[in-house]
């Protein structure tokens, strides 16, 4: 069982920069892969970056490559989402989850674990 508490979320102006923290318990957590997804209000909720258990692999969704970048502690059970240049196109809660899978981190039904979600509102 892995329980997730994101943070980090707030209201940014557009250009600005944000960081997003999921603090994970249990002594598994290194075991898990983490993704963080978005949901915006109307919309599906959407892929947004992954990083496998070891930290050595990331993927990204287009529409962030470049500006954002995920990173983990496993020291810490905690998982970053750095988030630069955001866009009023940004704004959604954001949710962190872990999947131990290894493959196919960009599909939400791969995920076991869910965090509460985190608002990110970018102003214009």
């Amino acid at each position: 069982q892995v329980h997730l508490v994101e943070s980090g979320g707030g209201l940014v102006q557009a250009g600005g920069s944000l960081r997003l923290s999921c603090a994970a318990s249990g002594r598994t957590f290194s075991s898990y892969a983490m993704g963080w997804f978005r949901q915006a209000a109307g919309k599906e909720r959407e892929f947004v970056a992954a990083i496998s258990w070891s930290g050595g692999n990331t993927y990204y969704s287009d529409s962030v490559n470049g500006r954002f970048t995920i990173s983990r502690d496993n020291a810490k059970n905690t998982v970053y989402l750095q988030m630069n240049a955001l866009k009023p196109e940004d704004t959604a809660v954001y949710y962190c989850a872990a999947s131990i899978v290894i493959d196919n981190l960009r599909i939400r039904d791969n995920y076991d674990y869910w965090g509460q979600g985190t608002q990110v509102t970018v102003s214009s």
